[in-house]
């Protein structure tokens, strides 16, 4: 028997983001007790997960690599008001907060999400394949956003520690947002045809191309889903910096598990996609992830610090520059030749797990 659904979505995707904001409206301003900090969770998590169905419907819609990009904004505006407000809240350590979620991000794609995606798909598949017209592009662009703005603020001297002078955040938000722009650009106009599936490859629907007023009605709720989590994220986020503190556990830690927390949805949907063989979307939904994470994280808590003047580090120490490097010049050799297999999938899992054993044992 037929799920029952509304205009074509699951009741559960309808009414999650109503329960969310109407949660949020309800408790806005109170002090939440454990139980109210359990149900706040599972509510963002559940919303997180509705947020990224709704941007699947319209990517649906307008096809590839369109599809990939609203997920990849849909995610990464999520991660945005999740930085925003942790570092209104105030408090030790919000400081290197967005530099520790950025970094994060980029190892757990780098690494962890195209690493599972390329063990698993090669498992069912014995091998891979993708354009590497589009993951050279997507690289190069990662290298220079990476270096431009987790890198070069250890070394400038204009300002003493890992930071930027305003002009020099003014500079790098605006060159991040330029860079990011440019390969959208080229991603949906230009080169379209880059971030495809490999010829003699064709597309797997999932299901039937979404009506105008499911359409319509996932956007509304896409909207409404993305409101709730902002609000959610910025009640839970003084539990979240008291428990890392409380496990004695290194402030890079709250980075990690604010990357972790939106990028789970995503990480789902490009292991199913490299499940059925179509690896380049999922590089398109990780790589194109890890670029809007820098392009318009950077450009967005740059602006709030020099408005506000709100303290913003941004250069990484010495070991997570090594880590860094390695991930770049590995995924560079792993993406060069168009395939891979298990191997280059298991090289990529183990740095992912001295990424995490390092932070937490540093």
């Amino acid at each position: 028997m037929p799920r029952p659904t509304l205009l074509g979505l699951p009741p559960s995707t309808v009414a999650t983001p109503l329960v969310a904001c109407a949660l949020l409206a309800a408790s806005w301003g109170q002090a939440l007790g454990w139980m109210m900090l359990l149900v706040v969770s599972g509510v963002l998590i559940a919303t997180v997960l509705v947020a990224v169905f709704h941007a699947e419907v319209i990517a649906h819609r307008v096809g590839e690599p369109l599809g990939t990009l609203v997920l990849a904004l849909a995610v990464t505006v999520i991660e945005v008001s999740l930085i925003v407000s942790m570092m209104l809240s105030g408090g030790e350590n919000v400081a290197a907060l967005a530099r520790d979620t950025v970094f994060a991000t980029v190892m757990i794609i780098c690494n962890g999400v195209i690493g599972l995606c390329l063990l698993a798909g090669a498992i069912r598949h014995r091998f891979v394949s993708f354009r590497v017209e589009g993951t050279s592009s997507a690289l190069s662009v990662l290298a220079a956003l990476t270096t431009l703005t987790l890198i070069l603020p250890e070394f400038t001297t204009t300002t003493p520690g890992p930071t930027y002078a305003p002009s020099q955040l003014a500079f790098a938000g605006l060159m991040s947002l330029l860079l990011y722009g440019v390969f959208v650009f080229v991603q949906t106009v230009r080169h379209r045809d880059f971030f495809r599936l490999p010829d003699g490859m064709t597309e797997e629907e999932d299901h039937a191309t979404p009506a105008h007023g499911s359409l319509s009605l996932s956007l509304g709720l896409l909207l409404a889903s993305l409101v709730a989590v902002v609000g959610l994220a910025k009640m839970l986020a003084p539990a979240i910096q008291h428990g890392v503190e409380a496990a004695s556990a290194p402030a890079a830690v709250v980075g990690i598990a604010i990357a972790m927390l939106v990028l789970l949805p995503e990480t789902w949907a490009a292991l199913r996609a490299a499940l059925r063989n179509r690896m380049q979307t999922s590089l398109n939904l990780a790589l194109g992830s890890a670029l809007a994470t820098i392009g318009l994280t950077i450009p967005a808590v740059g602006l709030l610090s020099i408005m506000l003047d709100v303290p913003l580090v941004l250069g990484l120490p010495a070991k997570e520059i090594v880590l860094l490097f390695l991930t770049l010049l590995v995924s560079t050799i792993t993406l060069a030749s168009g395939q891979a297999t298990v191997l280059q999938g298991a090289v990529h899992l183990v740095l992912f797990a001295a990424f995490l054993f390092l932070a937490i044992i540093p």
